[in-house]
């Protein structure tokens, strides 16, 4: 029994201090801790499923008249971008509005919910000022300001441990979500707040408990994780390596025009890939192409953003500049052969002997490099984008059918 006593002392000792140790990290304010068991994510619970627009507009459902969608504050494909005056102000005016026509329809506004950075909106980055405004017109309604870190929290951004700090000083969020990171891979995620808010949520007369939430094996397994941060700078890392890693990426941009805009912090950069660098029309096809023939030189990536056609990178922080180098290189060698073969981004497959100009869709015709990058090696005399070979008409005839 004593033996269980010390055990018991030592565990419970494990909880108070990774609260401690995490409560370290954030703005004084935020100061109460809810650990849960894993987080609570979009794709498993109906009430969070109706509030993401990643989730609700895929599927059978519409959006429910108590959640309003505002514009994503997107400065290179969006409503207002890098050329508008104060695009900031410009897309918080959205949400303003909405505020307002919510008010006129007899609602009232209950929160603002956003990550701090957009990873499944495409790797976007909000223009600085935009949250101030968002949090000063939603705090003038009554609602509260939720910021989402679980995909960009815990030292990713570099220059900060939460991506909120990098909006400012003057900006903290009333709530905050967390996870993934947090456990590196163990089932881990918290929920911090204000004392107010959680009074306020006490003095509702509903509980909150959750069996396995903030047990003291998920403590110990966090505090390592603290630990391996804090001791191998992997926020340092993040800045060095991120840094290191755009300035490749830049360079590849100013080689390949399917590279419309490369864009991020730290270890967490977007690669929006295009059709047409002036018309930015976004090209998805291409974007998974090029993460099939990314997976095959051992480099896994996945493309996000309403198109599929960023391609995302978030590696783990333990990331190296040697490992940057190897991804750059393989996406410059893949995007080379890809715009070589598509030849000036013709949709056209072109005989040597005979005027077949079979127009077909982008899809097909990447299913066709493959076998039109081997034709040419093959025999340096045929076409770049291949032949009117028997395989390729009854693909052609297929597609047309």
């Amino acid at each position: 029994m004593e033996l269980l006593n010390t055990n018991s002392r030592f565990l419970h000792d494990n909880i108070v201090e990774y609260a401690k140790r995490l409560s370290a990290t954030l703005p004084e304010k935020l100061s109460v801790c809810y650990f849960t068991n894993s987080g609570a994510y979009h794709g498993h619970l109906s009430s969070l499923i109706e509030i993401s627009p990643y989730k609700f507009r895929k599927g059978k459902d519409v959006k429910k008249e108590f959640v309003h969608v505002a514009p994503v504050p997107d400065t290179y494909r969006g409503k207002y971008r890098e050329d508008h005056a104060d695009p900031a102000s410009a897309y918080a005016d959205e949400v303003k509005k909405i505020i307002e026509e919510a008010h006129n329809s007899g609602r009232k506004i209950a929160a603002f919910i956003a990550e701090s950075m957009q990873s499944c909106g495409g790797q976007i980055i909000p223009p600085a000022g935009y949250f101030q405004k968002v949090a000063e017109y939603v705090h003038g309604a009554g609602g509260v300001f939720i910021a989402d870190e679980v995909q960009v929290g815990f030292g990713r951004v570099g220059t900060h441990f939460w991506s909120f700090q990098m909006h400012g000083k003057d900006f903290v969020p009333d709530i905050i979500t967390m996870g993934k990171p947090m456990g590196n891979g163990h089932p881990m995620a918290c929920v911090v707040t204000t004392k107010e808010i959680a009074e306020a949520f006490s003095s509702s007369g509903m509980e909150y408990f959750n069996t396995f939430g903030g047990n003291p094996v998920s403590c110990a397994v966090g505090l390592a994780v603290l630990d391996i941060i804090e001791n191998e700078d992997l926020q340092g890392n993040a800045t060095r390596v991120g840094n290191y890693l755009t300035e490749l990426l830049n360079k590849q941009k100013a080689k390949h025009t399917l590279i419309g805009d490369i864009r991020g912090i730290g270890l967490f950069i977007g690669i929006d890939l295009v059709k047409d660098p002036q018309k930015r029309t976004p090209a998805t096809a291409e974007a998974q192409h090029v993460i099939y023939k990314m997976k095959e030189k051992r480099v896994l990536l996945s493309a996000d953003g309403p198109h599929r056609n960023v391609l995302k990178i978030k590696p783990p922080m333990c990331f190296t500049e040697e490992d940057a180098k190897f991804m750059v290189d393989q996406l410059d060698g893949i995007l080379t052969v890809l715009e070589e073969a598509l030849g000036a981004k013709t949709e056209s497959v072109i005989s040597e002997t005979t005027p077949c100009k079979i127009e077909m869709p982008m899809e097909a015709h990447l299913e066709l490099l493959n076998d039109s990058i081997t034709d040419s090696k093959e025999n340096p005399s045929r076409k770049r984008n291949g032949v009117c070979t028997d395989k390729h008409s009854r693909l052609s005839k297929r597609l047309k059918t």
